[in-house]
């Protein structure tokens, strides 16, 4: 009797992925807008044909076993070949240009491989991505310079816009930053109007925790030298705390919470080339998050 074939079923490894991406049912079943115990039966189903474990449920934090490490890499594989398939034989002939405004760290650390795959499907598509502060996209998009715009704000839920990915923030130093107690903090942060500046600030004056700005840029890779170097500490999302860089508890030093940020996108109003619609549907559709 033959053996039978393993259940690699896209929605169910899309679902495995996200899971691993997000460190967990709960916050995958939010970033999917199914419930837990959806997505649970769906890794049991995946397990239940693959006839092993995928995740070892015994510790307090989720983890691989050695079959879902082995399966990650295939499953991430996979579902990157179905988008490639499913575009360049559903829409294979077009061309235009698209224009896209994205805050600079969700472009440098999600976007690259979301946009390498559309181009990849869509060769003929010209794609003008420009990086900026979340206040100068949203002006700018008011002002018709953006066919979709990427942009940060707080958790809104159905109010405008589809959210694509939400972000949860920590403070961030090096090991070789001393902080004296009862002395402000050293803060490292992008200018105004950045928004981890206004969260960092606004949350750190509610505790009532003293601060000073010790370095200031709006260069990502500055702030992160900066940090690095032992200056400040700095807020980033969790996903880009780079190795050398500590996350701080939030009983430590009084830091206090950092409420979760959500990134949003907008469509310009009217009607969108096919290009830009075919990007928006694209990038909706790889990053997973329930529409807003």
């Amino acid at each position: 009797m033959p053996t039978p074939l393993p259940p690699f079923d896209l929605d169910l490894l899309r679902t495995f992925v996200t899971i691993v991406d997000n460190g967990g049912f709960t916050r995958a079943a939010e970033r999917i807008g199914r419930t837990q115990s959806t997505i649970s039966l769906q890794i049991k189903r995946l397990e239940d044909g693959l006839g092993k474990r995928v995740f070892d449920r015994d510790g307090r934090e989720l983890q691989l076993t050695p079959e879902g490490e082995i399966l990650l890499t295939y499953a991430r594989q996979m579902l990157r070949l179905g988008d490639e398939a499913r575009s360049r034989l559903m829409e294979p002939d077009i061309a235009g240009t698209v224009r896209l405004g994205t805050p600079e760290d969700f472009a440098t650390t999600h976007l690259p491989e979301v946009l390498a795959r559309f181009a990849r499907a869509h060769p003929q598509v010209a794609l003008d991505v420009n990086c900026d502060f979340t206040v100068n996209l949203l002006d700018g998009f008011s002002k018709g310079q953006y066919d979709l715009v990427l942009f940060k704000r707080e958790p809104q839920g159905g109010v405008g816009g589809v959210g694509v990915w939400r972000e949860v923030l920590v403070w961030a130093a090096s090991p070789r930053l001393v902080l004296t107690p009862g002395e402000p903090l050293p803060l490292v942060l992008a200018p105004v109007p950045d928004v981890y500046r206004k969260r960092a600030l606004a949350s750190l004056d509610a505790a009532k925790r003293g601060w000073r700005a010790v370095y200031t840029s709006p260069s990502l890779n500055g702030l992160q030298a900066a940090v690095r170097a032992g200056l400040g500490i700095t807020v980033l999302p969790r996903e880009m705390v780079t190795p050398g860089l500590l996350i701080l508890g939030e009983d430590e030093h009084g830091l206090p919470p950092l409420p979760d940020t959500e990134i949003v996108l907008y469509r310009a109003p009217g009607a969108l080339s096919r290009a830009a619609e075919l990007l928006s549907e694209h990038i909706i559709h790889s990053l997973e998050a329930p529409a807003a």
